[in-house]
């Protein structure tokens, strides 16, 4: 039996299957990795200091404009096969939720839906303040402003208006942290898909699933800290590897 084969038969017996997914989806769409991103004008900054509340505090027009340069990388990005496959996967076998690490919205462009996003959306805006709620999420594109002038002011309370994305040192958005937390505590597969194992609290996603018992199976072409508590591993990229499975599937 192949890797594909076993992988198709492990989420066929699964009442309830997880997606974790990582920056080696985004990066098969030509989207950089966050260091990778560090080009031209940005290259003589440390990502790790320009992506946290006290950056923006100090210097609120350098940070924006940084998001609205990767914002700008990741604009001509389309959804990959892998993006693809997780959506027919996740049409085969309804439960199937995805959890991702990920900041950009090819996931919900390819088809797959109620995306659990566990460090924020970078085409969504949130006032600094969460004056309505949180988030409180802001359209920028119905605000007129100086745009030399850094971010743009929340119309409900004039503060900035930030990223919506999980900086440095704060905490993941709570109810997508419960969500996920909820998921796994039923998930008996749990795929991992483009990700190292080394960002917390993520890393330690699939190892509670394999502590109730259930399966791990790693798409990712390189060994990473997932490898070694995995119970299958499909070699290779998910733009790759994802399609085999969904054909390998096929009328079962």
């Amino acid at each position: 039996m192949t890797g594909i084969q076993a992988c198709g038969d492990y989420l066929q017996a699964a009442k309830q299957i997880a997606v974790l997914t990582g920056a080696g989806v985004s990066k098969e769409s030509g989207i950089p990795t966050f260091r990778d991103a560090m080009e031209g004008l940005w290259t003589k900054f440390d990502p790790t200091q320009l992506a946290t509340r006290r950056a923006f505090d100090a210097n609120p027009k350098q940070v924006w404009d940084f998001y609205e340069y990767r914002r700008e990388l990741m604009r001509p990005a389309q959804p990959n096969p892998g993006h693809f496959a997780l959506a027919a996967l996740q049409k085969r076998f309804p439960t199937l939720r995805i959890i991702t690490q990920n900041i950009d919205d090819l996931h919900e462009r390819a088809g797959s839906t109620d995306v659990i996003r566990l460090h924020g959306k970078i085409s969504q805006n949130k006032c600094i303040a969460n004056c309505q709620g949180d988030p409180t999420l802001v359209d920028v594109s119905q605000l007129t402003w100086d745009k030399s002038s850094g971010p743009p002011a929340c119309p409900q309370c004039g503060q900035y208006v930030r990223p919506d994305v999980v900086w440095y040192g704060e905490m993941l958005p709570h109810t997508q942290l419960e969500r996920a937390k909820a998921l796994l505590e039923i998930t008996d597969v749990i795929m991992v898909v483009g990700t190292s194992g080394l960002v917390s609290p993520s890393a330690e996603m699939p190892r509670r699933v394999k502590e109730h018992g259930g399966v791990v199976i790693e798409v990712n072409p390189d060994y990473s800290m997932i490898t070694r508590i995995a119970n299958l591993k499909l070699e290779g990229a998910s733009g790759v590897m994802l399609p085999q499975v969904v054909v390998a599937l096929g009328d079962k």
